[in-house]
C-alpha cells in the first residue's frame, strides 16, 4: 500500500472546497441583467421549498451518503432556506459528495485486505481526483477489482498442499460459483467453517 499517498489525498479533500469556492467559476451566481420587454420567467418552473426538502430527504435516505454530505442535508433542513437547498442541491452535493468518496477510497486503502488490484485501482483514482471516476468505481469498479483479488487468494489457498478436502472442495465450490458474493463469504466466513 502507497502510504505516501494517503496523507496528501486527505490533505486535498479538506482543502478543495475551500480552493474550489474561491474561484470565479464558483462564485456567487451574477442576476440575469434584465431586458427590456422580455417576460421574467415565472417560477412556476422552479421547485418550492416542499420540493427541495423531499429532494434532500431522498439525498439522505441513500445508504451510500457519507458524513459530509448527511451533515450539509440535515443543516440544510434545520434552516428551511429554499435559496440555499436550491444552491446546495445544483453544486453542493456534488463537491460534498466526491469528499465521501474520496475519504471511502481512503479507507479501502487502509484496510490491510485490500488485495493488489483494489490498492492499485485506489490509489489511480486518488491520483486522477476525478469525482465522476470515484462514484463509478465505488459503485461498480470496486466490486470487480474486489473479486479478482479474492479469487487470486482463494488460489493461494488452493496451492496449500496441506489443506483438508473439505477445505479444497467448498474452496472450488465459490470459484466454480464466481460471483463476488461468493468468493468473498468463502474467505470471510466458509473456510472457517470447513477448516
Amino acid at each position: 500500500m502507497r502510504l505516501h499517498r494517503v496523507a496528501p489525498a486527505i490533505a486535498a479533500a479538506v482543502l478543495a472546497p475551500a480552493l474550489l469556492l474561491a474561484t470565479p467559476s464558483f462564485a456567487a451566481p451574477t442576476a440575469p441583467a434584465a431586458v427590456p420587454g422580455s417576460a421574467v420567467s415565472s417560477s412556476a418552473d422552479e421547485p418550492d421549498a416542499d420540493d427541495l426538502k423531499v429532494a434532500i430527504v431522498r439525498i439522505l435516505a441513500d445508504p451510500d451518503s457519507g458524513r459530509r454530505v448527511t451533515r450539509e442535508a440535515n443543516a440544510l433542513l434545520d434552516a428551511g432556506d429554499p435559496e440555499a437547498m436550491r444552491a446546495w442541491l445544483e453544486s453542493g452535493y456534488r463537491m460534498a459528495q466526491a469528499e465521501d468518496d474520496q475519504v471511502a477510497i481512503v479507507r479501502i486503502l487502509a484496510d490491510p485486505d485490500s488485495g493488489r488490484r483494489v490498492t492499485r485501482e485506489a490509489n489511480a483514482l486518488l491520483d486522477a481526483g476525478d469525482p465522476e471516476a470515484m462514484r463509478a468505481w465505488l459503485e461498480s469498479g470496486y466490486r470487480i477489482a474486489q473479486a479478482e483479488d479474492d479469487r487470486v487468494a482463494i488460489a493461494r489457498i488452493l496451492a496449500d498442499p496441506s489443506i483438508s478436502q473439505a477445505l479444497r472442495a467448498a474452496a472450488n465450490a465459490a470459484l466454480d460459483d464466481n460471483t463476488p458474493e461468493a468468493l468473498r463469504h468463502f474467505l470471510e466466513v466458509g473456510r472457517y467453517q470447513v477448516a
